[in-house]
């Protein structure tokens, strides 16, 4: 297991949407590295199952909490659970998304469109709206959500997507604003060409170099690099930072 490097965390509790792969699982398992009892939520069982296998290995805590988070219901239900489990969320990283293909404004529909709010904005509201009443009763929480580059500035991503994700940033700071005196901190991370499954199947070894050379850094990012910003945001080494949007695209999005 990695050193320990935020040991406030240890014994905190998180919920991580979307945490079956990619930047969800790089966040579970970075959670746990730092003494975070972490649940696991997404709706691929299996993958899941494997994230929580991994971090056991390592000598974490974690357990899966499937289910669909645009549904309250089932919200509930996984926050329940969690409490059953773990106790109360003190962490909550809202992963759960991804629906940024990009599609013409003229072909994209109705469906399409209310499907991606739902995935991008709405699951992130459902989210936090299940757990905060927590976190403000105990005067305790830190929420990270999750937006992109492709809300932060025009991209080749969807219309839809786009508005979702600048939605999410905008809820942020309406939310940090609100919850501020009750000292829960809220903060989003806006990442921008993250290394993960569907990019690594639909692009080869050069034009994932070209993609890189777009990047004042000089590469595309890693979900390492995501989970790193949600510990530092999670963390008591961030108390004084609160409704920030992180830009974290290696120089492409300089505010």
């Amino acid at each position: 297991m990695p050193a320990i490097r935020y040991p406030d965390l240890a014994g905190r509790v998180a919920l991580v949407t979307g945490g079956s792969r990619g930047i969800g699982a790089a966040t579970c398992r970075a959670l746990a590295a730092n003494g975070v009892r972490v649940a696991v939520n997404g709706r691929d069982e299996a993958a899941l199952a494997g994230v929580v296998a991994g971090i056991a290995a390592d000598g974490g805590e974690a357990i899966a909490v499937p289910g669909d988070v645009t549904d309250a219901t089932t919200v509930r239900r996984i926050r329940e659970e969690v409490e059953d489990a773990f106790g109360p969320v003190d962490i909550l990283a809202t992963v759960a998304g991804g629906q940024g293909r990009p599609v013409p404004t003229v072909d994209l529909d109705a469906e399409r469109w209310r499907a991606t709010l739902e995935s991008e904005l709405t699951s992130t509201f459902l989210a936090v709206h299940e757990v905060l009443p927590g976190m403000v009763h105990r005067r305790r929480g830190a929420i990270i959500t999750m937006a992109s580059s492709a809300g932060r500035q025009p991209s080749q991503a969807n219309a839809a997507y786009a508005s979702a994700k600048a939605g999410v940033v905008m809820f942020t700071r309406h939310l940090a604003n609100e919850v501020g005196q009750h000292a829960v901190r809220v903060n989003c991370l806006a990442p921008s060409a993250v290394r993960n499954d569907r990019m690594q199947q639909a692009m080869s070894a050069q034009q994932l170099d070209e993609l890189a050379r777009h990047f004042p850094l000089g590469r595309i990012g890693e979900p390492d690099d995501v989970a790193e910003a949600v510990l530092f945001l999670a963390s008591d080494a961030s108390s004084w930072i609160t409704g920030v949007t992180l830009d974290l695209t290696g120089g492409r999005v300089i505010a």
